[in-house]
């Protein structure tokens, strides 16, 4: 047996296609949708990931503007720009690229960002929104898993999902979403005690730990369904997951690749929170939220 793939390459073109159409409607309106990511520094990573989230903005029909600051900006310049930012009526997203460098304060940077243009959903009011039901923004990585399990009509309903890896970008989140779903949701970390004791019993297997092969054959089980999160760059310059795809394929049913997994849907999740932001921009006035008094209550630590 083989498991059969979930192709998020192929998924995120079939999604751009209509996102393009949304853009396009929008442009004939008034403006096209803007996105602005604010990038520190010339970490390798980063920079790719920032040009693979312009690429698709062109894609997508919508308009980019990429900030990048060396990494000696300061806290007070990187929240003055987003200030600007959100309140310019040519852009519909923020998008701050992490990681950033240690003497900048991510809480700070993220709570600044409006509400209304936090398309990446990082800002606490997303973050609690899905505590409570419902968000405006779902956090990008998250929402593109939910759809790849979604498209392949992968039910999560009273099933055992098992998350490996805590973080506030993808496995908190992720728990979240798919508790509103009715699954059964285990989250595992770093100091989580015999980690295949949880994997084994998973019908759904989310791994986001940022560690190479990570997850081997003998810690799943037959039929599970593998959603590999992690981007790892090896030394001879290749990409691989947090699983061993080799040799897990062959026991699951279902199991992305990376690359071509879940990496295409982030990035489309990203273009479809901005497209969305822009069309409730157009349609009603956004949520009353001014970032600019923001308490130190509505920061979000990441």
């Amino acid at each position: 047996m083989s498991a059969r793939i979930l192709d998020g390459r192929a998924l995120s073109k079939e999604i751009r296609a209509s996102l393009f159409d949304r853009s396009l409607r929008l442009k004939n309106d008034g403006r096209a949708p803007g996105l602005a990511v604010i990038l520190v520094g010339n970490d390798p990573a980063s920079e790719v990931y920032v040009r693979n989230k312009s690429k698709a903005c062109d894609e997508c029909g919508v308009m980019s503007k990429v900030f990048h600051f060396p990494n000696t900006v300061s806290e007070h310049e990187l929240v003055g720009l987003i200030e600007e930012l959100n309140v310019s009526n040519e852009i519909d997203g923020i998008l701050v690229q992490l990681p950033l460098p240690e003497h900048v304060n991510v809480r700070n940077i993220i709570g600044c960002i409006s509400v209304n243009k936090d398309v990446d959903g990082f800002h606490l009011y997303n973050i609690g929104g899905l505590v409570a039901g419902g968000t405006i923004f779902p956090p990008c990585t998250p929402y593109g898993v939910q759809l790849l399990l979604e498209t392949a009509n992968i039910e999560v309903s009273g099933k055992n999902v098992v998350i490996v890896g805590a973080s506030n970008i993808v496995g908190k989140p992720m728990a979240l979403m798919l508790l509103q779903k009715d699954a059964t949701v285990s989250v595992c970390h770093i100091k989580t005690n015999d980690l295949s004791l949880y994997t084994k019993l998973a019908d759904v297997l989310i791994v986001a730990a940022g560690k190479p092969g990570l997850i081997t054959a003998d810690m799943v089980k037959n039929d599970v369904v593998v959603i590999d999160v992690g981007i790892n760059r090896m030394i001879d310059g290749s990409i691989t997951g947090d699983v061993d795809f080799d040799n897990v394929k062959h026991k699951a049913s279902w199991i992305t690749p990376v690359p071509g997994g879940v990496g295409p849907m982030t990035v489309t999740m990203l273009i479809e929170n901005t497209i969305r932001s822009a069309e409730l921009r157009m349609a009603i006035n956004p949520i009353n939220i001014n970032p600019a008094v923001t308490p130190a209550e509505m920061r979000l630590s990441i």
